[in-house]
């Protein structure tokens, strides 16, 4: 049953990324992310709304923000054998993101948002402990838009549960990032 939730999981991401275009303003834009940190790689699909806001201008600038919904798909490679944990993942997350971007939204920006994620099992390796499947995930990143509407990023994320059980490891991701905006 899990394993067919994460397959559904995968499949509605690639679904909404398709149909964020057609759906006239359902979404702004699309994203592929891939990275990871101590002993797990990960593949994040992600579909983004802009809040069209313009807080704080100065010097061509501005403070707005979009939300972030998305799946991803984790794998470690060292995994403390505890019952009910798994090797391989998947996440399901929401994130309000802040960015500081061009007046006209192309070029350099800077980013950072702070939201929650619901992992399929409880995330434990040899390194890092996560005793909830509830987390928190927060993220700051950088990257360039492209007039031809292609943006690149990097960001470092990172996954806690907030002190809510113990253990709480955390765990760090460093990931690139591919988006293109409708």
């Amino acid at each position: 049953m899990k394993k067919m939730m994460r397959y559904l999981a995968a499949v509605t991401a690639l679904t909404a990324m398709q149909a964020g275009h057609a759906a006239d303003g359902m979404f702004d834009s699309s994203s592929i992310e891939l990275g990871g940190g101590e002993h797990v790689q990960v593949v994040r699909l992600a579909v983004q709304k802009d809040w069209n806001k313009n807080w704080l201008p100065a010097g061509g600038y501005h403070l707005s923000g979009y939300w972030d919904a998305n799946v991803a798909y984790w794998r470690a490679n060292q995994w403390l054998d505890v019952p009910g944990s798994r090797k391989n993942l998947a996440v399901i997350g929401i994130t309000p993101v802040f960015r500081w971007e061009a007046d006209d939204k192309l070029g350099l920006y800077a980013d950072a948002g702070i939201g929650a994620a619901l992992f399929s099992s409880v995330y434990r390796n040899t390194h890092r402990q996560l005793s909830t499947a509830y987390e928190f995930a927060d993220h700051v990143g950088v990257g360039y838009v492209f007039a031809n509407k292609w943006e690149l990023g990097a960001r470092l994320q990172h996954y806690s549960n907030g002190g809510i059980k113990h253990p709480n490891g955390g765990v760090n991701l460093f990931m690139v990032k591919a988006a293109y905006h409708y």
